[in-house]
């Protein structure tokens, strides 16, 4: 029983960990650049709603995927041009796109589905995909080796992205403009480029987050899909550093903060603790990660700062 118990905290850990790992990625490169990105919710919000719609309509959960890091860079272009061509407010921007992203959402399914306030449920939702052999360790194989595509892919992510960031000259052009534009312009670096190319790939990867939410975790789209996930992954980029494996970590305590907080009546936890108050855990766990990590954490030196190009 306790094995049980065990193993499925640990599926549910991973399970949630996932969307937060996605997202917090995509913050991570939009952020490395130079630009805050407070939107991942509404990024998150329009990639959950993408996927549900492409797969209601296609049966295939796989371009659902596809269109949901479509619709997420395509979101991300309004805040670009705000925060790098016009240097609005990034944090202003990010919220109006927040906004911006679940009222477009919410008014296209009451369009779309006769005024209901979510989609009808997706019947070709992605599958779990076991690795044979590995699935048959005790604890940790159903868990790690049973999950979701999404899973995998968000772990294949986070190499992906230490690599690129710390091992190739794109990398080093996206970090330089982020700590220091004008020191990397003089080298002849296209700072407003790099910065759009690092929003359009928060975008991606945080549509992706969503879309795992929606036709992974979920088999449908309502107003409530994402439920403050974006700004949870904006913690976990926080608490992680501004690092590829700083957020696997945060992501993962994230991750199983919510396990927690569905899983506590079957390990007991609710008689000592209301279940109410295991809701909320997650929530709480953001706002004492936020409160103790933003003033140690050491972000890009020229995050959230605009820039003239030329030093003008």
């Amino acid at each position: 029983m306790v094995i049980e118990s065990l193993t499925d905290i640990l599926a549910t850990t991973v399970l949630y960990m996932t969307p937060l790992l996605l997202a917090a990625m995509g913050g991570l490169f939009s952020e490395r650049s130079g630009v805050v990105n407070i939107g991942l919710e509404g990024l998150m919000t329009i990639g959950a709603f993408t996927a549900v719609v492409t797969t209601l309509e296609t049966h295939n959960p796989w371009l659902g995927l596809v269109t949901a890091m479509l619709a997420g860079m395509l979101f991300s272009i309004p805040h670009a041009i705000a925060s790098i061509t016009f240097k609005a407010d990034q944090v202003v921007s990010g919220v109006a796109l927040n906004f911006l992203a679940l009222g477009v959402a919410v008014y296209l399914v009451k369009s779309l589905y006769k005024g209901s306030g979510q989609t009808p449920d997706v019947q070709d939702v992605l599958q779990a995909m076991p690795i044979p052999g590995l699935e048959n360790i005790p604890v940790i194989g159903p868990a790690l080796f049973r999950a979701f595509p999404t899973t995998y892919l968000a772990l294949i992510i986070v190499f992906i992205g230490y690599v690129v960031l710390y091992r190739t000259p794109f990398g080093m052009r996206l970090r330089a403009v982020g700590e220091h534009p004008q020191a990397a312009e003089t080298m002849g670096v296209n700072v407003y480029r790099m910065r759009y190319t690092g929003v359009l790939i928060s975008g991606a990867l945080a549509g992706l987050g969503g879309a795992s939410l929606s036709i992974a975790i979920g088999s449908q789209f309502s107003e409530s899909t994402i439920a403050g996930q974006g700004f949870i992954a904006l913690a976990t980029l926080i608490f992680g550093k501004w690092h590829p494996f700083g957020v696997l970590g945060a992501s993962t305590f994230f991750g199983f903060a919510v396990a927690l907080a569905l899983k506590g009546q079957l390990i007991g936890l609710t008689t000592y603790v209301p279940s109410e108050a295991l809701n909320m855990l997650p929530y709480i766990l953001t706002i004492l990660a936020l409160a103790g990590f933003v003033g140690r954490a050491e972000a890009p030196a020229a995050i959230g700062k605009t820039y003239e190009t030329g030093g003008r």
